[in-house]
């Protein structure tokens, strides 16, 4: 297989290399773990924005599908407990249109600081004095905390219908398990989930097996809760999979361009000094979730995964289990990196933009 990066980001794939057979292996390996949604996935995107740049690159991968009309985003909640996160998130779902999307903020998180990707966009304003990326929130400690919107959202929508993508801490999830029945729907957290959630789709872990990895050994012991007694089928995004497959610095240069002011090209550019590649970590849990009859990954066999004191996650395979993981084949590989790209990149709907929410004025810096 030969990869061309033309000047814009375009890429070119020749699979001299391979046969027609080998693909066609892969492509049945690739079957899903469970059925393709009839119409849009109905997404929850539960993330820690500002941990890692491929949050945003994911947010944006999102709209481009809900776009295109494979995806319908429900909601957002958080994972990282700072000031920034839900505003960035706000300003993204503005810059596309949709600032009616609930955010939820995770309460007591893992991880409490501002950074500069998320801090930056948020805060930056015009001459006038208004944000360059118009949002209403503006502090994300004021923010719904992140159990209430989930159970709020999962108890509003049909039964077996709705997808979460988790692409940081398990820590909201675990809750939502342990959480009680209330005044938006008398069932408990638990028994909410294995009606409402037909699929988790989790950046979590390295399989079959290696080091700790971030999401997981940030809060293990919501990971153990959530891997182990989740209802619903889970398929994990392994470290190995998003670091096989790199976001170029040439393609935020170029295929962003399309707008003066890109929110989530600028908090790529304020992540790392420029020019970097950036592995896709959760990028990939959002294809496999909206696209999961593509063949652009294969499944491992069923089974359980543990976590252990370190963070690292264990694999073992049980016929009729609910966990597996996603592996990346080479005769996949360019397939499912172009896809990541176009989508991550793909230009808003013409009728959004700044126009689509009203201009937050604050007062000048002194």
């Amino acid at each position: 297989m030969v990869l061309i990066l033309a000047p814009a980001c375009e890429y070119t794939v020749r699979m001299a290399s391979l046969s027609r057979r080998a693909i066609l292996a892969a492509a049945l390996l690739a079957a899903p773990a469970i059925a393709p949604a009839a119409g849009p996935v109905r997404l929850i995107f539960d993330t820690d924005m500002g941990n890692d740049v491929d949050d945003a690159l994911a947010l944006a991968m999102i709209h481009a599908l809900e776009s295109r009309g494979e995806a319908r985003l429900l909601a957002v909640t958080l994972t990282k407990d700072s000031r920034s996160a839900a505003p960035f998130v706000d300003l993204v779902n503005t810059f596309y249109g949709r600032p009616q999307i609930p955010i939820g903020a995770v309460k007591n998180g893992k991880t409490t600081n501002d950074t500069p990707m998320i801090r930056v966009p948020a805060e930056r304003r015009n001459a006038a004095g208004a944000y360059v990326y118009p949002h209403r929130l503006t502090d994300g400690t004021t923010a719904p905390d992140a159990v209430s919107v989930l159970r709020r959202v999962l108890s509003a929508e049909p039964d077996g219908s709705v997808t979460i993508v988790q692409v940081g801490f398990s820590t909201n999830l675990a809750r939502l398990l342990d959480s009680p029945a209330d005044a938006v729907s008398p069932l408990p957290g638990a028994q909410l989930v294995a009606r409402k959630v037909r699929l988790l789709s989790a950046m979590a872990g390295h399989f079959p097996e290696g080091k700790p990895e971030f999401n997981v050994a940030t809060d293990i012991p919501a990971a153990r809760k959530v891997f182990e007694s989740w209802p619903s089928p889970v398929v994990f995004s392994g470290f190995e999979i998003g670091a096989a497959l790199l976001f170029p610095a040439a393609c935020i240069e170029h295929d962003f361009a399309w707008v003066a002011d890109h929110p989530v090209a600028e908090a790529y550019r304020n992540y790392m000094r420029m020019p970097y590649d950036r592995p896709t970590w959760d990028l990939t849990a959002v294809l496999y979730a909206v696209r999961p009859d593509r063949a652009y990954f294969s499944l491992s066999p069923e089974g359980r995964v543990t976590v252990d004191d370190a963070g690292q996650t264990h694999f073992a395979a049980a016929p009729g289990a609910s966990r597996r993981y996603l592996i990346l084949d080479p005769a996949q590989k360019a397939r499912a990196l172009e896809a990541l790209l176009l989508l991550a990149s793909q230009p808003r709907d013409r009728q959004a933009g700044p126009s689509s929410a009203p201009p937050v004025h604050v007062a000048a810096a002194h």
